[in-house]
């Protein structure tokens, strides 16, 4: 994928490909309906990435065969795959980073493209993409996606397109340094706010796992309130400046952590809000993403119709 044009509009048939989602700890992929987004044949498996990226990398096209091969016993033809993954990648195609997926340098798209053509991009691209073709974002022209779960990631949609940025990077938005007091006692520190904010961000403070945390919150116990409360206002605080910065239709908020029901969201939707510039008139749109674990394997294969040809 070399060059973004308009996605087409979604209709009520079309054509199918396969979706594969690359993760830190599962490789989760299907049979996608371009114009529904309804996902058959799913497979899933762990990621395993301490084995290295060619190692990934074979179970990714072994998945993929075995898509092919799920679709030709139900009837199904797909005519292309998608891969997301959770690293930076060019707009391009070409991964750049290596922080989990280690797969620096190595043209991922030629090498499944025996396969079918493919088409490699970043998962929370992907994700934004699913969820404003087929989910909470759908019929919003601009949107503002964010995943929380063991990372933070966000990318603007404008019009049906994930902004990917001059060199696909435009997602990094809880990892620069940041200081912030202890709501203990006071002591000012400088740390990441995806340390503080994600998954493995509570859990730390908490000490344990972070649905653990959520659990407690839940039930009222003010120790896990109060990590709770101080990670969503050290995100809450970055999160309006980029509702400032950008003026979005809508936020929408995904991933593991930030679509779990309850009180993490409250908590994150009161910051966010607290932190918007006070003359802004109080319409923007703040809601949990719809397609669970589903979307970034759906927004994989939907960046394929970027590649198709133009009929």
């Amino acid at each position: 994928m070399t060059q973004a044009r308009p996605l087409p509009p979604v209709s009520t048939d079309g054509p199918h490909a396969i979706g594969i989602d690359v993760g830190g700890t599962k490789i989760a992929g299907g049979i996608v309906n371009l114009a529904t987004g309804t996902v058959t044949a799913r497979r899933q498996i762990a990621t395993l990435c301490d084995r290295g990226g060619e190692a990934v990398l074979q179970d990714v096209a072994a998945m993929a065969r075995g898509l092919v091969a799920d679709g030709a016993q139900a009837g199904l033809v797909p005519q292309a795959l998608g891969v997301g993954v959770a690293e930076l990648v060019s707009p391009a195609g070409q991964v750049f980073s290596g922080y989990r997926i280690r797969w620096r340098g190595i043209d991922v798209a030629a090498r499944l493209g025996p396969i079918l053509p493919t088409t490699v991009s970043a998962d929370v691209r992907a994700a934004a993409l699913a969820e404003v073709r087929h989910g909470a974002g759908r019929g919003l022209g601009q949107v503002y996606f964010v995943t929380i779960g063991t990372g933070i990631s966000g990318v603007l949609v404008q019009h049906g397109i994930p902004f990917a940025g001059a060199r696909g990077a435009a997602l990094v938005i809880a990892n620069g340094p940041t200081r912030y007091s202890c709501p203990a006692c006071g002591h000012v520190d400088s740390a990441i706010v995806e340390d503080i904010a994600s998954g493995p961000g509570l859990a730390a403070a908490y000490g344990a796992p972070a649905e653990a945390v959520l659990a407690a919150a839940e039930a009222g116990e003010a120790r896990a309130l109060t990590v709770i409360a101080h990670a969503t206002r050290a995100l809450g605080r970055n999160l309006a400046l980029l509702v400032g910065a950008l003026d979005p239709a809508a936020l929408i908020i995904g991933g593991g952590l930030g679509a779990a029901p309850g009180v993490y969201f409250r908590h994150l939707t009161v910051a966010i809000r607290a932190g918007l510039w006070v003359e802004d008139p109080d319409t923007l749109v703040i809601a949990q993403a719809a397609l669970g674990r589903d979307a970034g394997l759906i927004g994989a294969a939907a960046a394929t119709l970027q590649a198709m040809p133009v009929v």
